[in-house]
């Protein structure tokens, strides 16, 4: 299929571009804004007259197709046969529409005309004037009958309609981005490497698609980390943890080391304003240890850990703490979906109280997705990238910070208390983050970028992303 895209500072250009490509029988597929102006999608009614025939029933093509339907499909087949497919299927769009209704307008003025020109020409007859009738009564009006209308489509499947128009069009613009990559050696290599070190598909096609163009190797891989820090929201510009204090809720699902952060943030305080400046809290009454974990770090701080087993003893620990600097109060961990997560969240639902979500920095990234909307909070959602020393990619986890706009606060790299503790930031995380070492069985080839983005959602993050 003869597909070109054109791009112009106006629609009227990108048209103007594409008539002269194809001449009078150009067909619109697309158009969309871009930052360069509108982009145009544009092929010949030819090429739509050629997809008609290959249709056919005696199409040796189509003979084919169905003997390779009945035969298992290998990998690189499925591939081929989803750009087969958005190829095929490109013109059930709603540019289709469009070209469909003109050709019936068109067919049907010219029915008319050639109804004018068969009919032979009217005689003209002698005027006659008609005798006075005299008075006559009036005539009663005739009230015309509304003319039935057509039955409404079901919602039902108007809505199907529309899903499936939205598949064809994105299936269509993917694999037309994905042939425009595979020609850009650069853009390829980019996209080849954000996949391999654990950014998310939506995100990395969402970068590179801002890519500018004229750009060299180096060049172009200095703009995408230059995109990726400054994506990467922190609190370099504002007060640390121990400097704004406050009473701060460590939050999260189980393991991922809530109580051995609140240790070295309360360890970072006692060493910078004392240990008379910091209070801890324990609301991890499941767990067993837990509390002695507590305990045993404040008692090497030389800080009092307090438990609290419910919303008025937490309450009342809260006013005799109220001339800490910080206060610190560790919760149990729980699984984003576990029922009682909404009670340990109703308990912490006090004045004053901040809730930092703590993050295993090695987390796969559907974990890292539900874990956050899991414990989403209202306003910016303030998060501490743990167990960085374990993780084999930060990829995940930046992709996720991005996506969801969290703002991280600090990063853990060990167990030390309070040492392995580091303020966050976005430069160093996004260059660890592309530091990917070895081969995995889990990395993809540039073979494989097709299937990947095929299959991916369309829920893109251009209008969160700063690019």
């Amino acid at each position: 299929m003869n597909i070109q895209r054109f791009t112009a500072a106006t629609s009227r250009e990108a048209l103007a571009k594409a008539r002269m490509a194809f001449g009078d029988s150009t067909l619109i597929l697309s158009n969309r804004p871009t930052e360069h102006g509108v982009e145009v999608v544009a092929t010949a009614e030819e090429t739509l007259a050629a997809l008609d025939q290959d249709a056919g029933p005696g199409n040796p093509r189509r003979a084919a197709f169905a003997q390779r339907a009945a035969e298992p499909l290998s990998y690189k087949d499925v591939a081929t046969k989803v750009e087969e497919d958005a190829a095929q299927l490109a013109m059930s769009t709603l540019s289709f529409q469009d070209y469909v209704r003109e050709r019936m307008a068109k067919k049907r003025a010219e029915a008319a005309q050639a109804a004018a020109q068969d009919e032979p020409p009217a005689r003209q007859l002698p005027r006659i004037i008609p005798p006075d009738p005299g008075p006559q009564k009036p005539k009663p009006v005739q009230i015309r009958k509304p003319e039935p209308q057509p039955a409404a489509m079901p919602a039902g499947i108007a809505q199907e309609l529309h899903a499936m128009k939205a598949m064809i069009e994105d299936r269509f613009n993917t694999l037309n981005w994905l042939g425009q990559a595979r020609q850009n050696p650069i853009q390829s290599n980019l996209m080849l490497r954000l996949i391999r070190a654990g950014y998310s598909p939506a995100l990395s096609r969402t970068i590179l698609e801002k890519l500018p163009e004229n750009l060299d190797a180096n060049e172009a891989g200095r703009w995408v980390v230059d995109v990726l820090e400054r994506n990467v929201r922190t609190d370099a510009r504002s007060a640390s943890l121990t400097e704004e204090g406050g009473t701060f809720a460590l939050i999260g699902a189980t393991g991922v080391g809530k109580t051995t952060t609140a240790a070295k943030l309360a360890g970072m305080c006692a060493l910078r304003h004392g240990a008379a400046s910091v209070g801890l809290i324990t609301l991890d009454a499941y767990r067993v240890g837990a509390q002695e974990q507590l305990r045993a770090y404040g008692k090497m701080l030389g800080v009092v850990a307090h438990l609290a087993h419910d919303k008025a003893a937490l309450q009342d620990l809260l006013g005799l703490l109220s001339n800490k600097k910080m206060v610190l109060i560790d919760t149990t961990g729980l699984a984003p979906r576990d029922p009682r997560k909404l009670e340990m969240m109703e308990l912490l639902d006090l004045p004053g109280i901040k809730r930092l979500l703590v993050l295993n920095a090695g987390g796969h990234g559907d974990t890292l997705d539900d874990t956050v909307a899991g414990f989403k909070t209202a306003g910016p959602q303030q998060v501490i990238l743990s167990k960085i020393d374990e993780a084999v990619k930060l990829g995940p986890a930046i992709d996720a910070c991005i996506r969801h706009q969290l703002v991280v606060r600090g990063v853990t790299n060990g167990q030390r208390v309070p040492e392995d503790w580091e303020a966050a930031d976005s430069g160093k995380l996004v260059r660890a983050s592309l530091r990917v070492t070895g081969a995995s069985a889990y990395d993809p080839q540039a073979s494989d970028l097709g299937f990947i983005f095929s299959r991916s959602s369309g829920d893109t993050p251009s209008e969160v992303l700063h690019a």
